[in-house]
């Protein structure tokens, strides 16, 4: 039987909301880190995560002087690591297929088992899922 590379498996999630400046972007990623622990997806979802944090400052309300943005992350009992951020909105219409290389949201579309991004209470959710993979003998 196939064990997930991740201990323990089971349902949880993390919430935590960041001023919106670029030095708080490390306390998002060692929010997240903290939460994931020594997952085998823990590196390539601290780097999307960050990727979403920096966008939220640089391109949303959330980089405005006494903006903010909150990160949140629910890992799945079926083995999948959904996380968001969410700003404080922006004109941008929500279209992650027009992100080209060698920019943050085409790496987020090809790290990622699916994502996409939907208006929020206060701005743009942009999200993705990581698959947990199996560890087989």
């Amino acid at each position: 039987m196939c064990q997930r590379l991740i201990s323990p498996l089971v349902p949880r999630t993390c919430a935590g909301s960041f001023p919106g400046r670029r030095d708080t972007i490390r306390d998002a990623r060692v929010f997240l880190a903290a939460f994931l622990g020594s997952s085998v997806v823990t590196d390539d979802a601290v780097l999307l995560a960050s990727e979403l944090c920096a966008n939220a400052i640089a391109y949303s309300a959330s980089g405005q002087p006494g903006g903010t943005f909150t990160l949140r992350a629910r890992l799945t009992g079926d083995g999948h690591l959904h996380a968001e951020v969410e700003d404080l909105g922006s004109p941008w219409n929500g279209n992650l297929a027009a992100a080209r290389s060698p920019h943050g949201l085409y790496l987020l579309r090809q790290l990622s088992a699916d994502c996409g991004a939907r208006p929020g209470f206060r701005g743009w959710v942009t999200w993705f899922t990581i698959t947990v993979p199996a560890a087989c003998p």
